[in-house]
């Protein structure tokens, strides 16, 4: 049997710790598994499509280009895992509990704070939730961007956090985090408890995919797949490593969840429809 090489971003130390034992574990179970780190998706994208891995843990936006490359090159992709908590999710817009902004239309002449340029859950996804409300960011209001780890498509969540703090010293008006990280930042007291007040929620959207590349066997990957859909969290040694990955259980990956931040990357004409990069200034 082949082996099956995965690519993964190294966005947290924490990576290295997680894939090694993932590899450990798999080779235990008689799958040949290897893994490589990148700096970034961007390249991960495209080298998956061009066949260098095999798959790849992918970011929803890295899942994007890989469809749009792979559609442009004639290369077939599919989605193979992701995890239970990355179905469903949300992100929101957060004002100080005691402003004076109670709708969405109060934000107009104001100052949003955001994540990183290419944070889905904390700029693209609900910018373009505002504007599906009828305030258009750069016209009706202004966008405070915090640009912490560009090219890891907002895993590196410092982006949300620093929006948050901005919002807390009063330099914005209103900030846009994901669901879990509002509840996160309340936890660890960068918001304060009682603090902030949900101005906006996004519909449910997913998040991350395990996608499989034009180069991956498909037996291989047909057993790859099934390993991990037969992880149990019951199982000590599996279960340190789900905690690591921030799941309980893998699931089919699906393609249902990804409407709103296509609309958004359309709107904003992040990538092309080939994939190439074409957001401004985005360099990662």
């Amino acid at each position: 049997m082949p082996e099956l090489v995965l690519g993964a971003v190294a966005y947290d130390p924490k990576v290295v710790t997680l894939w090694s034992g993932f590899r450990s574990w798999l080779l235990a179970q008689g799958l040949p598994f290897d893994f490589v780190l990148y700096a970034h998706y961007e390249r991960q994208a495209q080298d998956l499509v061009d066949g260098r891995i095999d798959a790849a843990w992918h970011s929803p936006l890295a899942w994007l280009r890989t469809r749009r490359l792979a559609a442009a090159a004639g290369a077939e992709v599919t989605p193979l895992v992701m995890r239970d908590t990355d179905r469903d999710l949300t992100s929101v817009v957060v004002v100080r509990a005691d402003g004076e902004i109670r709708s969405t239309a109060d934000l107009k002449g104001r100052t949003v704070a955001v994540g990183a340029v290419d944070s889905p859950q904390s700029t693209l996804i609900p910018l373009h939730h505002l504007a599906d409300l009828g305030l258009v960011a750069g016209t009706d209001f202004e966008v405070r961007r915090h640009d912490t780890g560009v090219g890891l498509h907002g895993d590196h969540i410092g982006g949300e956090r620093e929006a948050a703090r901005a919002l807390v010293a009063g330099k914005a008006d209103a900030a846009c985090m994901i669901d879990a990280g509002h509840l996160l930042f309340g936890q660890e007291g960068t918001l304060p408890p009682g603090g902030t007040r949900l101005l906006s929620r996004t519909e449910p959207y997913d998040h991350c995919v395990l996608a499989a590349g034009p180069s991956l066997d498909k037996e291989l990957g047909d057993r790859f797949t099934a390993l991990l859909l037969s992880m149990s969290y019951s199982d000590p040694e599996v279960r340190r490593l789900l905690d690591l990955e921030g799941l309980t259980r893998w699931l089919p990956g699906r393609e249902t969840g990804f409407g709103q931040l296509t609309a958004a990357v359309d709107a904003t004409g992040f990538y092309d429809a080939s994939g190439r990069i074409t957001a401004a200034g985005y360099r990662p």
